[in-house]
């Protein structure tokens, strides 16, 4: 199929609304990455209980006060029991 005068254009303009698209997605990581943030949980966001993003000064808080329950004694850290998950039969 021979190519015609008219379907270069058309061609020209194809080729430059995708790369146009293709460079949004590699100029907005800052911008996707926060949003995510605001999606809900239900829907496949976050979890309430997910640390915070690394580089954040909430992210070097959560840290060291990780590292200070670490060297705690165990009896000390005021964690609740975490009762120990039954024991499934393979054979269920």
């Amino acid at each position: 199929m021979p190519i015609f005068t008219r379907h270069i254009p058309a061609l020209t303009a194809l080729a430059l609304a995708a790369c146009a698209l293709g460079g949004c997605s590699t100029m907005n990581q800052k911008v996707s990455a926060g949003m995510a943030d605001y999606i809900p949980a239900w829907a496949g966001g976050l979890p309430a209980d997910a640390p915070p993003r690394a580089g954040t000064p909430e992210y070097d808080k959560f840290m060291q006060e990780r590292e200070r329950k670490r060297l705690m004694p165990a009896a000390e850290r005021g964690d609740a029991a975490k009762p120990a998950a039954p024991a499934q039969n393979a054979t269920q």
